[in-house]
């Protein structure tokens, strides 16, 4: 199934933290923090083609977003999250 976001919105899948620390503790599932990384899943049609705002991210790009932003949907059995273009905070290299 696709998912088509409409409005000023796009569609983001969280990146889950890894569970070792840099010293090879392995963290338990109670001990780790949500992230707040996430790859581009879609873009809206009305972001794509608006003169008035500059979108800045693509299908792909990884990016930084608002921690309580969103809506949080389960899509083919995978978690993805459904948020304003203005939520998103910054787009990673």
């Amino acid at each position: 199934m696709t998912i088509k976001p409409l409005g000023e919105r796009v569609v983001i899948q969280k990146i889950e933290k890894e569970n070792v620390t840099a010293s090879g503790i392995v963290l338990p599932d109670t001990a780790k923090e949500e992230s707040n990384v996430a790859t581009v899943i879609a873009v809206s049609e009305e972001l794509k083609n608006s003169e008035d705002i500059h979108c800045d991210v693509v299908e792909g790009d990884k990016v930084i977003y608002s921690k309580y932003a969103g809506s949080e949907v389960e899509m083919d059995g995978e978690s993805v999250i459904v948020l304003k273009y203005q939520d998103l905070l910054a787009k990673l290299n």
